[in-house]
């Protein structure tokens, strides 16, 4: 058997905190609000890259949004796929827009490009 100093079992304590607290941060929903919005707009650019992929949506109005889909899998499970959509193909996004309103930012649940629906995270869906 061996012995753990406090010191020891404080610091794996605090690098525990530290890494849950930064997965949470990224991957978890408190950065964005609770009420969900619909943007509307025009795919300027997909990104399939970790952690998971995003589309930059151009507005008409607002200027070019940043929505973030599900992890890869989860992306998938929804049927969007590489291929489904393009840049210059039109998008509805539903979902949690940021907290912070100078980030024109959101998690998508449900993407729609032209009469196909994608719902990234079925379950959070408030509306239909």
């Amino acid at each position: 058997m061996f012995a753990l100093s406090i010191k020891h079992v404080l610091a794996a304590v605090g690098l525990s905190a530290a890494l849950a607290t930064g997965a949470a941060a990224h991957h978890g929903w408190s950065w964005a609000e609770a009420d969900q919005i619909e943007l509307r707009g025009t795919i300027e650019k997909i990104s399939w890259g970790g952690p998971h992929p995003t589309l930059d949506v151009a507005t008409a109005d607002d200027g070019v949004w940043r929505v973030e889909l599900g992890n890869p899998r989860q992306t998938e499970r929804s049927g969007f796929v590489e291929g489904v959509a393009k840049p210059g193909d039109q998008v509805i996004a539903l979902g949690n827009r940021s907290q912070d309103r100078n980030e024109k930012r959101m998690k998508a649940v449900r993407i729609t490009i032209g009469e196909k629906r994608y719902d990234i995270y079925p379950d959070r869906i408030r509306t239909n």
